[in-house]
């Protein structure tokens, strides 16, 4: 075994074998070689290569074949291919060589520690040509002169290796070099080309592993041209407007070749193409009428030609070319339809008439104008009327009733036939049935059962339908023998209505009207929803209908979704015709959202969320409580102001003590003996208008009470008792006291006592008049409600000069104003009284007792009793100056004397503008 350097020293030497130039300058020999050099294979077989090694190298080195490893783009080839020779060859052996890949190296591992390449190899994989297939040849026509032919082969499958294609042609008695393809491999072009010889043509196709030919052609190159095509093409209108001529020029002599034409034809706009017939273009020629052409259209022309046998290629199409028919008359009428206005007036229609232009085809030309005529068939006295008209509609006002349209269009060359159209009173006749849509093919497909009846055409009237603008009607005519059509120009997620009206010899039928959509999607927005009304446990919840342009499609439903803060959603679904819904079993004071989702066929959309609260009481709950509330406090006010109306009196006395009022008393006013001395001019009277109330009081003096009877005397008795019982009660008037010193007024001792201890005193009080509103004070006394008597300094003095008992200071004054209207300013406030003569103690004292009873029974100046009493004392009794007696006025006897006289004393109204208790 060798030491590390003797290795080294040994691959030293190995490189210097194989690459060290000589002395030379050449290369020194390899220590090997590979057999077979640089290899073609064909794809798929079998492959063997040798490497074989130099006897030199075996002798310095020490190495064998056995040494030998291979490799394929250094990737080591498995020991199994291997195959050692002898010692100095090795060979590798491959079962397909569609995994061999390129360099294939013969390596060697000396004593297995360096491995050292040897030699390497290019292996080229590939396939032979396969035979050309599909040999033709065409000559076109460069020019008047110039021909050339070009063939065309299939080459076959791809070789992987260079391959040469030839196209090679001979006559039969000379061969012609051979056409080698340029930048291709399946076509050549000759230009050298004789016609009416027979050529023969083939291919040749070669590579590293072999060569292929193809069948061969033989054929005569007139046969084969392709022409060119017709030049200079005319059209011109011809005498009828259905004709249109054709002229033009061949580039290709007769001389050469005959020639056959074929002629094509369309309509401007469209794209279908129209040919004349082959047999009427077969012969040689440079022009052609084309006819059966549609009056005043525009049409496109093209031409192309072959070889007149048949024999070649059809040349390419020439350049188009337009011309245009001349006019017609129109071959059709135009379609009409009527829109019926009844809104005005039911008697009095306002008819739309419409109608349809015709088409290019129908018009024939140019349309000048429109005649329409109309004729009344209720009324056939009534005269035609004829209307020009140049636009597509015309509007008449016509009363009702049955009338006949006549509809004629007119160019420069005539008038089309009429279309008629019948307008009756009613629509009575049977309508269609089963009206339906269906989309179809982005059409909109519109169908229905006809009626019982023979039907002259349908009648289909369509409009998009939008809450922004009326609904344009567009229509259509539809024979009376079809079931269904088809509607142009229907757009996708837009709402129509489509009503088919049915049309007889006779009349018309009524129109049957459905909604449509060709397309239909979600809506574009969800509905609002508010709320109507809140209660405790319910809601009325209310939206409005979506717009026909939101809606893109029928609304199936309405779904409304709604749920507390923190609740569970409840769903509901509405019907799509309702605007208003009642959500119930709510809970009450409680915060709800609300939203609302519309459906069509095609999907959903959700509109905004709305909060509501529910109420706290429900209806009337609040009622039942504030009305039995108020109704009791109502009560209980009602029960106090009773309480208080029936216990006036104890509050009247806690919050308004009584003062007593002079003027009420029984006895309304006390008079001195002696009056003071007053002016009682009518100017400047003592008592001024309207101070007096109607009292008069008559005091009876205690001596004379024994001329009187028991029963006479009762009164005063009462007022004795009156006066006792109260006593030491006192009242204050105006602050000054009313405990004067009893006075007496009516004495009950039959035996000379004096005035002092009589106990039938009268009561008075001060009573101060005309001391209001600035009027001079004149103080009256008069009989009050208190039980005091009158103070000393109360009274005048002049009562106290006589004596009590002095007749002369007891004379009486009377006041004759009893049942007096207050109104009367002229008269003096007192009046002498006419003497009594023949007067009856009997009668005097009765009149007494009856005034003095009729003053206690009510107050005075209210009582119908009272007026009249005082009317007749005023009549009786008049005031009289001193030492002058009174007497009745209408008593014929002979006067009282002045002591047998009873005396009294008069209490004097009160004015009312004097002072009064208050």
């Amino acid at each position: 075994m060798f030491s590390r350097w003797n290795w080294v020293a040994c691959g030293f030497y190995l490189v210097l074998n194989i690459c060290s130039p000589d002395a030379s300058g050449g290369l020194v020999q390899s220590c090997g070689h590979i057999i077979p050099e640089s290899p073609v294979l064909a794809l798929g077989s079998n492959f063997t290569a040798l490497c074989i090694l130099n006897e030199s190298c075996l002798d310095f080195g020490n190495i064998y074949a056995s040494q030998i490893i291979w490799k394929i783009k250094n990737r080591v080839v498995p020991k199994e291919q291997y195959r050692e020779i002898n010692r100095t060859v090795s060979s590798v052996t491959f079962n397909d060589t569609s995994s061999l890949a390129t360099p294939l190296t013969c390596n060697i591992l000396a004593d297995g520690q360096i491995e050292q390449n040897i030699y390497g190899i290019t292996v080229t994989v590939g396939l032979a040509p396969e035979k050309p297939k599909n040999l033709s040849c065409i000559v076109h026509q460069m020019s008047r002169l110039t021909y050339v032919m070009t063939c065309t082969w299939n080459p076959g499958r791809h070789t992987f290796l260079d391959t040469q294609f030839r196209l090679r042609y001979s006559w039969p008695e000379e061969i012609f070099p051979d056409c080698i393809p340029k930048d291709v491999n399946n076509s050549c072009t000759i230009t050298d080309i004789q016609f009416f010889v027979n050529t023969e043509i083939w291919v040749e196709a070669t590579n590293a592993l072999g060569k292929a030919e193809s069948d061969p052609l033989v054929v005569d190159p007139i046969d084969i041209v392709k022409p060119l095509s017709p030049q200079n093409v005319s059209v011109s209108s011809g005498v009828l407007p259905t004709v249109l001529k054709l002229s033009w020029e061949n580039w290709i002599s007769d001389a050469v070749m005959t020639l056959k034409f074929n002629i094509r034809y369309r309509i401007v706009g469209d794209t279908n193409w129209m040919e004349v017939p082959s047999e009427d273009t077969a012969s040689p020629r440079t022009s052609f009428s084309v006819q059966g052409l549609r009056p005043y259209t525009e049409y496109v022309f093209s031409i192309r030609c072959m070889k007149e046998d048949g024999m070649g290629y059809w040349s390419d199409w020439s350049e188009e070319k337009t011309g245009i028919t001349t006019e017609d008359q129109p071959s059709k009428g135009p379609p009409i339809w009527r829109i019926i206005d009844k809104s005005r007036s039911p008697a009095c229609w306002t008819v739309h008439l419409i109608w349809k232009a015709l088409k290019p085809f129908e018009a024939n030309g140019v349309i000048l104008q429109y005649e329409v005529t109309v004729r009344d068939k209720s009324s056939l006295s009534t005269p035609v009327k004829k209307y020009n008209v140049t636009s597509t509609n015309h509007t008449l006002q016509l009363p009702e009733g049955t009338y006949e349209v006549t509809l004629i269009a007119r160019n420069s060359v005539g008038a089309s036939p009429p279309s008629v159209l019948l307008i009756p009173a009613s629509n009575s006749k049977a309508p269609v049935k089963n009206l339906r849509t269906l989309p179809k093919h982005d059409k909109l497909w519109v169908g229905w059962t006809a009626p019982n009846g023979y039907v002259l055409k349908y009648v289909i009237e369509w409009c998009l339908v939008s809450s922004s603008s009326d609904c344009v009607i567009e229509w259509q005519i539809a024979l009376g023998d079809v079931q269904g059509v088809e509607l142009k120009g229907i757009k996708p997620f837009k709402c129509y209505l489509i009503t088919v009206y049915p049309l007889y010899a006779d009349g018309q039928g009524s129109g049957q009207s459905v909604k449509a959509y060709l397309k239909q999607d979600r809506p574009s927005k969800g509905p609002t929803v508010q709320t109507k009304k809140v209660g405790k446990a319910e809601a009325v919840l209310t939206w409005n209908h979506l717009t026909v342009e939101e809606q893109n499609g029928f609304i199936r439903n309405y779904t409304i979704l709604y749920k507390t803060i923190d609740g569970n959603e409840t769903v509901v679904t509405v019907d799509p015709s309702k605007t208003e819904y009642t959500l119930s079993s709510l809970t009450s004071d409680t915060l709800y959202t609300v939203r609302m989702m519309a459906s069509t066929d095609n999907g959903s959309r959700t509109g905004p969320d709305f909060t509501f609260t529910t109420q706290k009481f429900g209806k009337g709950e609040i009622e039942a409580i504030v009305v039995p509330v108020c109704l009791a406090f109502l009560l209980i006010v009602l029960l106090g102001v009773l309480f208080c109306f029936n216990k006036r009196d104890l509050i009247k006395k806690h919050i308004w003590p009584i003062v007593p009022d002079p003027s009420k008393s029984n006895i309304a006013q006390w008079s001195p003996q002696v009056p003071a001395k007053h002016n009682f001019n009518s100017k400047d009277q003592m008592y001024p208008e309207g101070s007096f109330t109607d009292v008069s009081v008559v005091e009876i003096e205690a001596d004379d009470k024994k001329s009187f009877s028991e029963q006479d005397l009762k009164p005063f008795d009462l007022l004795k008792k009156e006066k006792t019982t109260s006593e030491g009660h006192s009242s204050g008037i105006g602050g000054s006291s009313c405990m004067s010193s009893p006075r007496q007024s009516v004495s009950d001792s039959d035996e000379g006592e004096t005035t002092q201890n009589t106990s039938s005193t009268v009561q008075y009080s001060t009573v101060v008049l005309n001391g209001y509103r600035d009027q001079t004070p004149v103080q009256v006394f008069s009989r009050s409600e208190s039980t005091q008597p009158l103070l000393d300094s109360e009274e005048r003095p002049e009562d106290h000069a006589g004596g009590a008992d002095s007749p002369a200071q007891r004379q009486q004054y009377f006041r004759q104003n009893g049942g007096q209207d207050e109104i009367n300013t002229d008269r003096p406030c007192f009046e002498r009284t006419k003497q009594i003569t023949h007067a009856n103690e009997g009668d005097l004292v009765g009149f007494v007792q009856l005034q003095i009873s009729g003053q206690s029974s009510q107050p005075l100046g209210l009582g119908m009793e009272k007026n009249t009493q005082e009317a007749a004392l005023s009549n009786v009794l008049q005031t009289c100056t001193e030492g002058q007696t009174v007497r009745p006025e209408t008593v014929e006897e002979n006067p009282l004397s002045v002591d047998e006289m009873p005396k009294s004393y008069l209490p004097q109204t009160v004015r009312q503008g004097g002072y009064m208790p208050q």
